[in-house]
């Protein structure tokens, strides 16, 4: 019998595993990062609407009342953004457009777990340059460190920010270390913004705005609008450059579903105007506070984000396994996030994208165990 390529041996993601098991073990479930709320109603009522009138395929960039949304909402045109299957398909898009056998990307570790395979998948060689964490001062980012890995191979820079797992938000002054950097070199930049209205503190600078000559942004409606199982990304390309993202997306997904598209073009704009994100961040911001309160007093150090809805924590004898299988709270291993360096030992990941109810039943049961 024929084989299977060896891309094909790829394990089941830690997201999926931990949110498996904490549903075999009735577990609280703060380690995939997806809402308990249900999406808000002015969004699910334009999905209602949509249904019966946006049915059939979308072009391959999307539906132009989106891309015209999320140009307004972005700042950019709407003819330089492409809609994808969630953010997921959008970095895969971009490794593909931009990468081939022989060249590099350089990315900061802990690392999310996509990135390091779809650089394969294009062909290139993922290179991860390592953030420290600082127990006085939590998650460090060295732009020397990131500068002293660009070798001529190197080609893109793909950064996160607000970074999943750690929290960091980068300050004006790294971002123009990196924007300088990537001209200097002649590079890419690939920045996942998934988290952009999820922030605590300052509003993070989009790294768009200062090289917009090479700077892919990636986007996701599920992130902002608590919709992650809707699938809807997007790419907003540096000008001129769509096309060639185009000719790659009208081959892998084709479009993304049609009708939540419209949803999501009709809900942008009213969430902007409705203060909807300030609300979210409010919410998230008093969860936030609330878990990392109970795991102090559990005797973690806990390492408060300045954005997405993740906290890291170390605590000296815990593990995820015994976390989801002693104390019924499921949660991310911090070597799930490393591929290339060592994990800092007990590092763990929690997601407070939950209700108040569920991180309590969570401390409640760690407070048992």
């Amino acid at each position: 019998m024929p084989h299977l390529h060896d891309r094909a041996a790829a394990q089941e993601s830690v997201f999926a595993r931990m949110s498996r098991l904490a549903a075999q073990r009735g577990a609280v479930n703060l380690g995939q990062g997806f809402p308990s709320a249900p999406p808000p109603a002015f969004l699910l009522d334009a999905a209602r609407g949509a249904l019966g009138r946006a049915d059939q395929y979308a072009p391959p960039a999307g539906l132009p009342a989106l891309r015209d949304a999320l140009g307004a909402d972005l700042g950019v045109d709407g003819a330089d953004v492409t809609v994808t299957c969630g953010a997921t398909e959008a970095l895969h898009l971009v490794a593909l457009a931009l990468l081939g056998p022989g060249d590099e990307a350089l990315m900061l570790e802990p690392v999310f777990d996509v990135y390091l395979p779809q650089v394969a998948l294009a062909g290139a060689r993922g290179v991860t340059v390592p953030m420290t964490l600082d127990p006085a001062r939590g998650w460090q980012f060295d732009l020397g460190a990131l500068a002293a890995a660009v070798t001529p191979r190197t080609r893109a820079l793909l950064l996160n920010s607000p970074f999943n797992p750690t929290g960091t938000v980068f300050t004006d002054e790294e971002l123009a270390g990196i924007v300088a950097l990537a001209r200097r070199h002649d590079l890419w930049i690939v920045s996942d913004e998934v988290y952009d209205e999820l922030y605590f503190g300052a509003r993070p600078t989009p790294l768009r705005t200062l090289a917009p000559e090479r700077t892919f942004t990636v986007g996701s409606a599920g992130k902002r609008l608590e919709a992650t199982g809707w699938r809807v990304g997007w790419i907003a390309a540096p000008p001129g450059l769509t096309p060639g993202v185009l000719g790659l997306r009208q081959i892998t997904s084709f479009c993304a579903p049609a009708p939540l598209q419209a949803a999501v073009a009709a809900a942008l704009p009213v969430a902007r105007a409705a203060g909807f994100y300030e609300e979210l961040r409010q919410g998230y911001a008093g969860r936030m506070q609330r878990l990392a309160a109970g795991l102090r007093e559990l005797g973690a150090a806990v390492f408060e984000p300045r954005g997405t809805y993740f906290l890291t924590a170390l605590h000296p004898s815990w593990t995820a396994e015994t976390l989801v299988q002693e104390a019924g709270v499921a949660v991310i291993p911090g070597e799930a996030f490393y591929a290339q360096q060592a994990a800092p030992a007990g590092l763990t990941r929690w997601a407070f994208c939950k209700s108040d109810a569920e991180i309590d039943l969570a401390l409640t049961r760690l407070r048992a165990s």
